[in-house]
């Protein structure tokens, strides 16, 4: 519930406090007073729209603060989660106004933009008056409202998951049926492609690797005839292998003749034969390496250009034609199974379409029961609030054939104000004081189910009185019972019934300078006497002071 308001520098409200408590609290005053500035303001804070002219005058900006303690799992709390806004079960909602027009909101001190705000708000609070056009003259809201009177939110969830059901299977079959047909359109050419492909069949890095060997082959090509004049010069007659290996057995068979003279030669041609044989070797290998049939040459070349012709031909790197070539199979195997995969999938959005109906259909059932038990008890609430020949009745029109996820009806609240005359929406036919009736006797109904915690009634007691604006405050009594309420009222029979009383006045600021807009709570001997302005006027009787008591008396 609301438990703080706090307004600064707002037309005429300079510095304002409210905590009204829980239950039924009413705001009465002369009229000018300022009660409807403090109800722009309070909308303001909950994300009504800004305006600058709402700064007073002389003030760069003027700001309001509503402090709401709630359940941590209740609705505003949840949303504002959603929004990454941190809260527990407080909930502070700030606005700035600025008086040049622009506007700031806060959310626990998170900025967020009015339309969060607004929509956090609306599950906070609700203003009702003659002239509201939110909440229950909404249309929008009144399918929501019956589910909630008749405890249908479970079933109207599996409705939701039923149709969401029914949307992807549309949506999977629509995306088969369309890639099939985009198969269908180019099946000679995947028919051609595939069979290219595979022809080539294609494999992992092979463009690399043949690219490798071709070069390798290339070079190889090129110095051959040199390897073969080296290979020839280090192993023919001639080769230097065969005079050092001479020149060293001559030299071995004089050694024991001058030792010391002839071992370093004898390591010195050692080391030159054996590096005459390394070099040699190393030769011979060389020439292994480019020991291939030119026929290789050839192939390897061809089978580059077959490759990179097909990757042009393609629009894909060499390296992907292998994938292509999957690609290509899988298509051509999606359309030769496609007809009995869209068998499958058209069966499956039939049997979500049939699942879907029953649950529509069942939920259709349960919100005209539900719709019929709420006239009945709504139109119990209208002859004491002097509406006993209006009649409430709840317009459902289903069409299965246009089907929402909020199932297949179209729910609205209708009266008919006078016998003989056309029932018709809420809105339209009922005039502003039976508009603000006929919302009370459904608050009073359904209060409990899907309201906010806090709710605001603007006057509604206006153009009645005696017996029926003793009606109104009787059930706003009961519908304080279980959520806070907050009435302006110029009825004294309202205001007696209230938990709490606060009075709004004019009163002199600045020495005199300017008016400013003020709010007292009473206790019961100013609330006696208040009330008793409201049944007197200007001059307040004695004997007004004893209708007051008796007021209050008979209201407990």
């Amino acid at each position: 519930m609301l438990i703080q308001l706090s307004i600064r520098d707002i037309v005429l409200i300079d510095k304002l406090d409210l905590a009204p408590g829980a239950g039924l609290t009413v705001l009465t005053g002369e009229t000018g007073a300022g009660k409807s500035i403090l109800l722009d303001a309070f909308a303001l804070a909950l994300g009504g729209r800004g305006d600058g002219s709402l700064v007073r005058q002389g003030q760069p900006q003027g700001q309001v603060t509503a402090s709401f303690d709630l359940a941590a799992d209740h609705p505003a709390i949840q949303l504002a989660r959603s929004h990454d806004i941190e809260a527990d079960g407080e909930l502070i909602m700030r606005r700035v106004q600025l008086a040049d027009g622009r506007t700031r909101a806060f959310v626990n001190d998170q900025a967020v933009s009015a339309q969060t705000a607004r929509a956090i708000g609306a599950c906070l609070v609700e203003i009702h008056g003659q002239h509201d056009d939110r909440a229950l003259v909404d249309p929008a809201m009144h399918r929501a409202l019956i589910d909630a009177y008749g405890g249908l939110d479970k079933k109207a969830a599996e409705v939701r998951a039923a149709h969401a059901r029914v949307r992807s299977a549309q949506s999977e079959l629509a995306s088969e049926q369309a890639r099939i047909e985009a198969a269908r359109k180019e099946a000679d050419f995947l028919r051609h492609a595939h069979a290219e492909l595979t022809k080539l069949a294609p494999i992992a890095n092979e463009e690399q690797e043949l690219a490798a060997r071709r070069t390798t082959m290339m070079q190889g090509e090129k110095v051959t005839t040199e390897l073969r004049e080296a290979h020839d010069a280090l192993r023919g007659d001639d080769s230097p292998g065969s005079i050092l290996s001479s020149a060293l057995r001559r030299l071995e068979r004089r050694a024991p003749q001058a030792p010391s003279l002839i071992e370093p030669s004898l390591k010195a041609l050692d080391a030159a034969l054996n590096a005459v044989e390394v070099a040699a070797q190393s030769v011979e290998s060389a020439l292994q390496s480019c020991d291939f049939d030119p026929r290789e040459l050839e192939r390897a070349e061809e089978r580059l250009f077959a490759l990179r012709a097909a990757a042009r031909k393609y629009a894909t790197p060499v390296d992907d034609l292998a994938a292509l070539a999957a690609r290509y199979a899988a298509d051509l195997a999606a359309l030769d199974a496609g007809e009995a995969h869209l068998v499958k999938l058209d069966k499956a959005l039939a049997e979500a379409r049939a699942a879907f109906d029953t649950a529509a259909a069942a939920l259709s059932a349960s919100r005209r029961k539900a719709a019929a038990q709420l006239d009945k008890v709504v139109n119990a609430e209208l002859p004491p609030l002097k509406l006993e020949q209006a009649r409430f009745t709840t317009s459902i029109e289903s069409d299965p054939t246009s089907p929402t996820a909020d199932g297949i009806d179209r729910v609205e609240f209708w009266v008919q104000t006078n016998p003989g005359t056309r029932p018709g929406p809420l809105l339209k036919v009922a005039s502003g004081g039976e508009l603000a009736r006929f919302m009370l006797a459904l608050k009073v109904v359904l209060a409990d189910r899907g309201s906010a915690p806090t709710l605001v009634f603007d006057e509604i007691d206006t153009g009645v009185g005696g017996a029926v604006a003793d009606a109104i405050g009787h059930r706003l009594a009961r519908l304080a019972a279980k959520v806070q309420v907050l009435a302006v009222t110029h009825a004294p029979q309202v205001a007696a019934r209230a938990g709490g009383h606060m009075r709004i006045a004019k009163a002199a600021a600045d020495k005199g300078k300017r008016v400013a807009t003020r709010v007292e709570a009473l206790d019961a001997a100013d609330r006696r006497e208040e009330i008793a302005r409201m049944l007197a006027g200007a001059t307040i009787t004695e004997e007004a002071r004893a209708a007051a008591r008796r007021l209050i008396e008979s209201a407990k």
